[in-house]
């Protein structure tokens, strides 16, 4: 579905990537690592059509929905209104596009909040809120950059085990941008271990860890060395 082959990028004398390669089957999800500043949004925006590489190919079948990091609902818009925007904005009529995206509010959790503004939900309702957004659009591809970053510890556990489960039960191709070494180790199928910049992968590496995973696999010794081979090159300059 998705093949980078040697993507390079250049801003002025700034070398944010170099020859970076690899691929994304459908139905897989992997995830980016890599230290701050490696170049990781620059290749989704460039996946997302965005900007483009100065050099290198990029070969994709299918449509990309993106999911920033902030999730930029607007807060004089309802929950119902926010999630159709993308639709909206595609040309969808109002109310054909809100009645879309209520379809998928049980399914978020977010049922009973149709007729909220984002300014009424916890900090985890709005990341459900803006990835329904991101979903409704049926797009072939989703790129999920840092989506849990903001949030305590405890609600972004649960939001990866739901992320989890929704990623079976739809089938959805993802790919996620992250800093937690166990959040990539816990959703992921794959994980591309990007260097400093100008990012290079390093390592791709598989996660055979069975499916669906809870928190206690965190303990197990295979999930410990799939941490430690993250971190040594994490680790090294």
């Amino acid at each position: 579905m998705l093949e980078l082959d040697q993507i390079s990028r250049t801003f002025g004398d700034r070398h944010v990537l170099d020859r970076v390669s690899f691929d994304v089957a459908p139905g897989e999800f992997v995830s980016l690592i890599g230290p701050s500043g490696a170049g990781k949004s620059t290749l989704f925006n460039i996946i997302a059509g965005l900007d483009k590489p100065d050099s290198g190919e990029l070969r994709f079948d299918g449509t990309t929905a993106y999911m920033p990091q902030k999730d930029l609902l607007f807060p004089w818009r309802t929950i119902e209104a926010n999630a159709a925007l993308g639709l909206e904005v595609q040309g969808m009529p109002k109310k054909e596009a809100r009645a879309r995206a209520r379809e998928w509010f049980p399914q978020f959790g977010l049922e009973g909040f149709e007729k909220a503004l984002p300014f009424q939900l916890s900090g985890g309702m709005r990341q459900r809120a803006a990835l329904l957004r991101t979903v409704v659009q049926e797009k072939s591809t989703l790129l999920l950059d840092e989506p849990f970053g903001a949030l305590d510890s405890l609600t972004r556990t649960e939001l990866q085990t739901w992320l989890q489960g929704m990623w079976a039960e739809h089938d959805w191709t993802a790919m996620l941008i992250t800093h937690d070494v166990r959040e990539a180790i816990m959703l992921s199928d794959r994980i591309v271990v990007l260097s400093p910049r100008p990012a290079s992968v390093r390592e791709i590496i598989d996660v055979d860890l069975p499916r669906p995973r809870g928190t206690e696999v965190i303990s197990s010794p295979e999930f410990g060395e799939l941490e430690r081979r993250i971190l040594e090159h994490l680790q090294t300059r």
